[in-house]
Parts: C-alpha cells; sequence; structure tokens
C-alpha cells in the first residue's frame, strides 16, 4: 500500500502589521492530533502518517527563528519515517517571514530536497495565497477553495490528496499551466456570493471536464503582504499541455475582464457614516464590519476608534466584538464582576492607526480561559475586551458571555465580509473602511515592493496572459 506523509503549515501574513508572528503564536498538532481535518481518509486507498501541521492566527510577518524551527521539525519527521510514495501539504499559502520572500516556496523546496524527485507533492490553499513560480516547480500539483466565505475546505482537502492518490495509482505525472495576474483586491470585494466573483468562481466548472485537465483552480491572492509574488493567479494541472495551457490563459483572462466590477457586497462607508446609516434604519439590529482591523486578515485587533466613535455618538445600544487588551482584562479581574473601572482600552498593539481609549465601565462578566475574556460596559456599549486577539465568526460567541447581540441595535465586529451565521442572523449589514493594517481602501496603503504595474494601484495598465508550464518536478 502507498505510504502518504501530510502536513503543512497555515498562517496570513500582513506586512504591515508592526505585530511578529512568534513561536507561541503557533499551534502545532503532531501525528494523530490533526486527522480529524480529513474524514475522507478511510474512503482512499493509501497509508496515511501525519506528521506536523502548524497554524496560526493572521497577523505580521513570522519571526524567521519560529519558521525555522517548525520547518525544521517537520523535515526531521520527513527523514524519520521515510520513505514516502506521496506528500500531501496542508496549506495557506499567504505566509511571509522577516527577510525572507516566498516561505511558501522555500518550505516546498525543502521538502523536495528531502523526498527527491520520485516522490510526487500535492498541496491544498487557501484562494488568498500567493502562488509563486518556485512553488510550481516543486509541487506536482494542487487545488485551491472555489468559496469565500469558505465552505468547501473538506472537498478541497479531499480532491488534492485524491487526485495524488490517483496519479500515484496511474504512474502520472502532472504538469502545471500558472498564470500571474496582475491584479490584488481585498477578499471583501472578491467573495463568491455576489457578482462577479460568483460567475468568475462557479465556470472554473466548465474547465474540470476538460480532457486532459485534473484541476483548475483561481487564486485571487492576498492584498495585504507587500513583497513581489503578490498577485491573483490562474493554475490549472494536468496531462495535456495544450489543454491546461489554453483553460489558465481562458481563466485569468475572464477574471481580468471584469476587474472593474469587484466591489463590496454590502453598504461600505467611514466608521461615523455606518453608524449613522444604522441608527436611522428601519431594522432593529445592524451588524457593521470594522474591516481595517480583522484579525482573521492578519490586523492587531486592538483598535478603539469604533468604541470611540459610538460614545461620541451617544448609542445607547451597542455590541463591540472585540478589542485585545491583555493589561485591561488584567484590570477588569483584578476589580471582579459588578465592579466600577477606569483603565485605557487598546491602542497599544499597533500606535500608526489608533491611540489608547480612556474609559470608564462596570464589569459585567468575566469567562476565564487560555484567552480570559471580559464584557465592560461603557456607557451604552457592551464591549468584550479579550487577552489575545481573537474573531468572533458565531452569534453563540457572544451569548456564551451573557450578550445577546440581537438585542442591541449595533453590533461591531472585527471582521470584513460577515462570515455564513453572522451573515444569516443580521437584520443589516454594513461595512465601515475603518484604519488599520488591513485597511480595505488598499490605494491608502504604503506598497513598496510589490511588483508593478500590477491593478488596482496602476489602474490604466495593459496586460495579456503569458502561460508558463512546469513540468513535473
Amino acid at each position: 500500500m502507498m505510504r502518504i506523509a501530510i502536513g503543512g503549515i497555515a498562517t496570513e501574513s500582513c506586512t504591515f502589521s508592526p505585530l511578529p508572528t512568534r513561536l507561541d503564536d503557533f499551534t502545532l498538532h503532531r501525528g494523530e492530533a490533526f486527522l480529524n481535518r480529513y474524514p475522507f481518509l478511510d474512503e482512499l486507498d493509501a497509508e496515511f502518517v501525519p506528521l506536523l501541521w502548524a497554524r496560526a492566527l493572521p497577523g505580521g510577518s513570522v519571526e524567521a527563528s519560529a519558521y525555522q524551527q517548525i520547518k525544521d521539525e517537520f523535515l526531521a519527521l520527513l527523514q524519520e519515517n521515510a520513505p514516502f510514495d506521496g506528500v500531501y501539504l496542508d496549506m495557506h499559502g499567504a505566509m511571509n517571514v522577516q527577510g525572507m520572500d516566498d516561505a511558501e516556496g522555500d518550505w516546498m523546496a525543502s521538502i523536495r530536497a528531502v523526498v527527491g524527485n520520485d516522490c510526487l507533492i500535492s498541496a491544498s490553499f487557501d484562494l488568498h495565497g500567493n502562488i509563486s513560480p518556485r512553488e510550481m516547480e516543486n509541487l506536482d500539483m494542487l487545488s485551491a477553495f472555489r468559496t469565500a466565505p469558505h465552505v468547501d475546505v473538506i472537498e478541497t482537502r479531499r480532491k488534492a490528496l485524491s487526485l495524488l492518490i490517483d496519479c500515484l495509482k496511474r504512474g502520472v505525472r502532472p504538469m502545471r499551466a500558472w498564470v500571474r495576474i496582475p491584479l490584488v483586491l481585498p477578499g471583501e470585494k472578491t467573495s463568491t456570493e455576489w457578482e462577479p466573483g460568483m460567475s468568475a468562481y462557479a465556470t472554473l466548472a466548465e474547465s474540470d471536464p476538460v480532457s486532459g485537465v485534473l484541476d483548475a483552480s483561481l487564486l485571487v491572492g492576498y492584498v495585504w503582504a507587500d513583497e513581489p509574488r503578490a498577485s491573483a493567479t490562474a493554475i490549472v494541472t494536468g496531462t495535456d499541455r495544450e489543454a491546461i495551457t489554453r483553460e489558465a490563459t481562458r481563466i485569468a483572462q475572464r477574471y481580468w475582464d471584469v476587474r472593474t466590477e469587484f466591489d463590496f457586497g454590502v453598504r461600505t462607508g467611514s466608521i461615523d457614516e455606518c453608524i449613522e446609516w444604522a441608527l436611522a434604519a428601519p431594522e432593529s439590529c445592524a451588524f457593521i464590519s470594522d474591516s481595517g482591523d480583522n484579525p482573521t486578515a492578519g490586523g492587531a485587533g486592538d483598535t478603539p476608534v469604533f468604541l470611540e466613535r459610538l460614545i461620541a455618538h451617544h448609542v445607547e445600544s451597542a455590541v463591540v466584538a472585540s478589542i485585545a487588551d491583555l493589561e485591561g482584562v488584567a484590570i477588569c479581574e483584578a476589580a471582579g464582576v459588578g465592579a466600577e473601572v477606569e483603565l485605557t482600552l487598546g491602542g497599544k498593539l499597533d500606535p500608526r492607526t489608533s491611540q489608547p481609549l480612556p474609559v470608564r465601565g462596570r464589569v459585567l462578566n468575566i469567562v476565564p480561559s487560555a484567552n480570559t475574556e471580559v464584557v465592560l460596559q461603557v456607557d451604552g456599549v457592551k464591549v468584550i475586551v479579550t487577552q489575545r486577539r481573537r474573531p468572533y465568526h458565531f452569534i453563540a460567541d457572544m451569548q456564551r458571555l451573557g450578550v445577546e447581540p440581537l438585542e442591541h441595535k449595533i453590533v461591531v465586529v472585527k471582521i470584513g465580509y460577515l462570515e455564513p451565521d453572522l451573515k444569516r442572523a443580521a437584520p443589516l449589514a454594513l461595512l465601515a473602511l475603518s484604519p488599520g493594517a488591513v485597511d480595505q481602501a488598499i490605494e491608502r496603503l504604503p506598497f513598496q515592493r510589490i511588483q508593478r504595474p500590477i491593478y488596482p494601484l496602476d489602474k490604466e495598465m495593459i496586460w495579456q496572459p503569458q502561460p508558463i508550464v512546469f513540468p513535473s518536478a
């Protein structure tokens, strides 16, 4: 029976964030501890050897020593458990390491150096990955998500592994047709839940039945990485050079042709505009995305600007989820539930975009954990304060703290587009172009190293697809 190694490393790295991603920001899953990510393994005819899978919440660039330590452990496990017929890598695709461009390219090349050219390597990616030629040189095949928000995660992992096993059984070494599309947009504009992203991804299915095509993927890229490889890419894997080149060219051209049509899926404005719209709306509750400080895109998660504006507007019923403030949580814990406290909230992690906000409030609840959460009532606003930044993607995340979000006129969530559970619940959704490391108004960001020209930074540029075909490693 063929032996398949499983592992990988996954994070998004915002190079505009001053917060480095350190080793203790990663959760390291070893051996069978992460096999629950692949509930379909019993259906596949192979022996799977789980090695190491590392994941960190999106943040700033990964410290070089942290990356090196994780990579060294993975490579050591790969050598100790050899030989393998194939390797499956469970990736994200937008990691940046301090002092290194194209971290995933380095990861793939290092693995190829250990397993040699006879071993097939397959990978799955988030559609927000930035895929480089070096990755293409060292992979044999790949598959990427086709939905954003991501609802096809399991299916994509299954496809990448199934492709690997099928190619091993048939003795096939696929080729990859890769097209760099000089276009990079925030995910909040390229969601597959509205046009033109919906059609751009739906039509990928047209390539699936084409003879000689094994996979067709379109990656919109990760815009908050100021490095040369940041861009969208069309990648088609297969056995027929002409077919994969044709399909990759068609996918890339179609995406490029609709570049000016991408827009946010909900009404968008400044923080003050969104607050005013929400207060005037007939809906009982409005969810507003604090998009510039979204921790799941790499934001610091501690800008208190929204809270300050809610107080200035004298909003009587609101929730802010959340503000990361280790010192603030400690003050509230020392005071206890029911106590009145004075403290400064947020503005400590990314001083370039905000300053600490002095507040006076009452502690409503404390939920101890590895990331203790506090509910603090400041005027008419319930503020969730956490030791470390974290996302609130589910209504239940707030309910378990004693906060019923739909009972409030405004619910501010540090997020971009609303995740499915929040979207279903929200009577009204708005997106604020708020300040932060992951500013949605990307023209305001200080790009220096991204490969130019690129749309929308260079709106008048002219481009035609130039596919590159990579043979087997």
